[in-house]
């Protein structure tokens, strides 16, 4: 029987939280042209949908995501020739990447097993990232005499510094989840068995939170990695200008002065 791309990428609201999950573990969860289509559509309905709060991005099996399956998509015929290749990058591993960086909603990643090329970066391009006790990470370009692609070069630096980026991309050595936690890859190790419940726990509380001030605190940190501090600053003020008109903000505020517990809607 002929699976779909909602087969293979799974994908429910639950509690204001928006499961995405890779379906396709006899491939270690490879991902096909149309299963990376699917996820950036369904990225982009979350960020447009008010229901939606929070985002989880799994898989199902022993591995996470263990690169690109280029077998999954249409190749043109003919001849390659100059600018094919960097078109495919665009259009393809770049789009995905950053459609989880440019996600309006706090998007967190539960790796259960080996994440792996573009299934690294997926995963490490995602807000906050839980990670099983047998999950690895490896830059498996190189093994392939290949340049990283998916923002691998961009995502690296920015988590653990440029000498150790380098050290991960050159030898392409597998990195143990606990080793990853050290490095900053990972913000929690936990046992396999915990993983969606502790995704689930970190989800929900995200999808309580103050949606539109998590937003903008999501972009100015991504920004902050890439401008001066005077862009920073500024970039910062005008987000508090339009966060102070949303009625979270209101709530959070008048909630301290009331001295009780805030509930925040997402508006």
């Amino acid at each position: 029987m002929t699976r779909t791309p909602e087969d293979e990428v799974l994908h429910r609201i639950d509690n204001g939280v928006a499961w995405i999950t890779l379906n396709r573990p006899e491939a270690m969860n490879a991902v096909t042209w149309d299963q990376r289509e699917r996820v950036i559509a369904l990225l982009a309905e979350a960020s447009a949908d008010p229901g939606v709060r929070a985002v989880v991005v799994t898989a199902t099996g022993k591995g996470f995501c263990a690169g690109a399956d280029l077998r999954g998509g249409s190749t043109p015929a003919g001849e390659r020739v100059a600018g094919d290749v960097a078109r495919m990058i665009r259009l393809g591993a770049q789009r995905l990447i950053t459609a989880v960086l440019d996600c309006e909603k706090p998007v967190l990643a539960a790796v259960n097993g080996t994440a792996a090329g573009i299934g690294a970066h997926l995963a490490l391009a995602c807000d906050l990232v839980i990670a099983a006790e047998p999950a690895r990470f490896i830059e498996v370009f190189v093994r392939r005499g290949l340049v990283p692609d998916g923002g691998g070069a961009y995502l690296l630096p920015r988590l653990v510094g440029p000498q150790k980026a380098k050290e991960l991309m050159f030898f392409g050595d597998a990195v143990p989840a606990v080793e990853a936690e050290r490095l900053g890859l990972v913000n929690r190790v936990v046992p396999a068995e915990e993983l969606e419940a502790t995704a689930r726990a970190w989800a929900e509380r995200l999808a309580q939170g103050p949606t539109r001030a998590l937003a903008m605190t999501k972009q100015l940190v991504n920004a902050s990695l890439d401008g001066d501090r005077a862009a920073a600053l500024a970039a910062e003020a005008t987000a508090q200008e339009i966060n102070m008109t949303t009625a979270d903000a209101n709530e959070g505020v008048a909630s301290f002065v009331e001295r009780r517990t805030p509930k925040y809607l997402g508006r």
